[in-house]
C-alpha cells in the first residue's frame, strides 16, 4: 500500500512540474505579432492620355497617434496640434505607371504592363517575407461618361 501510495504522489508531483513549466513558457511568447505593409495603385481612366497613374509604397514609418483626436463620452476630447502639413511624408516611392487611356482610347497593351509592374512589385514583396493578407479596390469617377480613377490597396503582413 506503501509503495502504491509512492508511486501516486511521484506520478502527481511530475505532472505538476510539467503544468508549471507549461504555463510559465508559454505565458512570456508573443502571438500572432505582425508588421503590416501597404501598396496602393491609382490608376486614371482619363481620356487623351491626361490621367496619372502610379504605385505608391511607403518608405517612413509615422506615428498615427500625432494626428488623432481622442473623443471621451462627456464631449471632452484629447486633440491633436499637429497641421496637416507637419504629418504630410515626403518619403515614399512612387512608380510611374501607363494610363488606360490615349487619343484612340483605351489601351490594352497599357493595361497588360500596368498588371505585370504591379505583380513585379507584389512578387517583390513576397520574395522579402511578406504576405498579401487583403486586398480592397474602390473606383470613383466625376463624369460617369469618361473620367474615373481605379484605387486598388494590396495589403501585406509579415511576423516581426
Amino acid at each position: 500500500m506503501k509503495n502504491i501510495r509512492n508511486i501516486t504522489i511521484s506520478i502527481f508531483t511530475v505532472l505538476g512540474f510539467f503544468v508549471i513549466i507549461t504555463a510559465f513558457t508559454n505565458e512570456h511568447e508573443p502571438k500572432n505579432i505582425y508588421e503590416f505593409e501597404t501598396v496602393t495603385v491609382v490608376e486614371s481612366l482619363i481620356q487623351n492620355g491626361l490621367g496619372r497613374s502610379r504605385m505608391i509604397s511607403g518608405t517612413q514609418t509615422l506615428n498615427y497617434r500625432e494626428a488623432t483626436t481622442i473623443r471621451k463620452e462627456d464631449g471632452e476630447k484629447e486633440k491633436s496640434n499637429k497641421k496637416r502639413s507637419e504629418i504630410r511624408t515626403k518619403a515614399f516611392e512612387e512608380t510611374k505607371l501607363l494610363n488606360f487611356y490615349n487619343v484612340g482610347g483605351i489601351r490594352f497593351n497599357n493595361i497588360a504592363t500596368n498588371d505585370a509592374m504591379v505583380k513585379a512589385k507584389l512578387n517583390e514583396m513576397s520574395s522579402q517575407g511578406w504576405e498579401l493578407a487583403f486586398v480592397t479596390s474602390g473606383v470613383e469617377s466625376a463624369d460617369k461618361e469618361r473620367d474615373a480613377i481605379f484605387i486598388t490597396r494590396y495589403h501585406f503582413q509579415k511576423k516581426k
